[in-house]
């Protein structure tokens, strides 16, 4: 298979990842910004644009020990390679939107990485109609625990292909992949556009945001069965 099914209703999938100098989007911002767009062309799935941008923090701000340690980003590298801010909101508005109206945004833990994209994204009006996939909401019914990036490119054997390294074109690569495997696997990925799962034992991490189904999703050991998967779940109740 090759993603037909998410491009139904939408123009264009982009797949996207963020690196950020800390976990509250109002309080920190993004460090990196990676995204590719893909689209469908003839029945065959085609990258149609790829983005990595670093972006400046404000003067005299400096990186966090441990998210140099995390990512390998340096103050050096964002003095010298990094972007302004806006300048990086504009190609990114520029890639989701060219081409079509339709989107699918697409992110492993995308919670995350929306909330930060709203922030970076406040002001603008791309034009563009908007659907949400968390990957890793899709991958917590497919697989045991841990569900971290790293973890689904281990269960599809996707060692000598790609890697989760931290940085976000890396990790994004790495994403459109799983995608795939995820798609060959089971053809339901559809089935979770617009529904994520939280841990309840946590609650939702930050804001909602609208448009989106949130739901308890408890962790399983064992792949499960259509049926008991979130959308299933999300549906029965709203019957």
């Amino acid at each position: 298979m090759n993603l037909e099914k998410l491009f139904w209703n939408n123009d264009a999938v982009v797949v996207f990842d963020t690196e950020t100098n800390g976990l509250d989007d109002k309080t920190h911002q993004i460090i990196e910004l990676a995204a590719i767009r893909l689209e469908l062309r003839s029945g065959q799935l085609v990258q149609a644009a790829e983005l990595d941008d670093f972006v400046r923090l404000p003067e005299g701000e400096l990186l966090p020990e441990s998210i140099v340690e995390l990512t390998h980003i340096t103050d050096e590298i964002l003095r010298e390679q990094g972007k302004d801010r806006r300048d990086v909101a504009d190609r990114f508005c520029r890639l989701i939107s060219e081409g079509g109206r339709r989107v699918l945004l697409v992110a492993h833990n995308a919670q995350f990485d929306l909330l930060f994209i709203r922030q970076l994204l406040r002001g603008y009006r791309p034009g563009v109609r908007f659907e949400f996939l968390d990957s890793l909401t899709a991958y917590k019914d497919r697989a045991p625990y841990p569900h971290k990036l790293e973890a689904a490119i281990r269960h599809y054997g996707l060692e000598d292909r790609v890697q989760n390294s931290h940085r976000a074109i890396d990790d994004v690569r790495a994403l459109v992949e799983v995608l795939k495997a995820m798609d060959e696997e089971r053809d339901d990925l559809r089935t979770y556009i617009n529904i994520f799962g939280y841990n309840p034992k946590y609650g939702i991490n930050g804001d909602r945001i609208a448009g989106i189904t949130y739901h308890e999703q408890h962790y399983a050991n064992f792949k499960r069965p259509m049926s008991m998967c979130l959308p299933a779940i999300v549906k029965g109740e709203e019957q």
